[in-house]
């Protein structure tokens, strides 16, 4: 992601986070970051950067978006072309990325209980692809065929029991 996307791209998460449901637009960005911070770029200044015209910032720039948007002043560089955020390993074919990048996930989303543990669940099965495959189908259904499905289930089991 070069520098201009990842403006862009925090001025979409700042809408969102600041309650607008859309992207701050740039002045709005002037704006708000005159009335937070006391200092603030010139709404031209974050255009030619939006527009690739700049493609650098300068060091007080760098420090003073990344202090408006809340991000660490190295991220707004642009990434080199073959940057990749995946955590890639030279590991062979031993090694199940989908199960590992399932653990991961799990992980960082303690905070919400459901994913959680159906990502950590996916993460133990002996075939996680086949359950995805199988939830894909299941997508297709409203939640009402869904709910009828598990109740039929339900009913067998129990009469399975008897």
């Amino acid at each position: 992601m070069n520098l201009a996307e990842k403006i862009k791209h925090l001025r979409e998460v700042e809408g969102e986070l600041r309650g607008f449901n859309r992207p701050m637009t740039q002045m709005e960005v002037v704006k708000t970051m005159q009335q937070e911070l006391g200092v603030s770029i010139s709404q031209a200044y974050l255009s030619q950067l939006e527009s690739s015209k700049r493609v650098h910032l300068t060091a007080s720039s760098r420090d003073l978006l990344s202090r408006f948007f809340k991000v660490h002043p190295g991220y707004l560089v642009s990434d080199p072309p073959d940057f990749s955020t995946d955590l890639q390993t030279e590991m062979g074919q031993d090694t199940d990325r989908l199960s590992t990048w399932l653990m991961a996930s799990a992980s960082e989303w303690r905070a919400e209980p459901v994913l959680h543990d159906l990502l950590q669940i996916l993460s133990e099965v002996e075939e996680p692809r086949r359950y995805l495959a199988a939830f894909r189908t299941f997508m297709e259904l409203s939640i009402e065929e869904l709910d009828a499905i598990i109740d039929a289930l339900d009913m067998q089991e129990e009469y399975e029991e008897d």
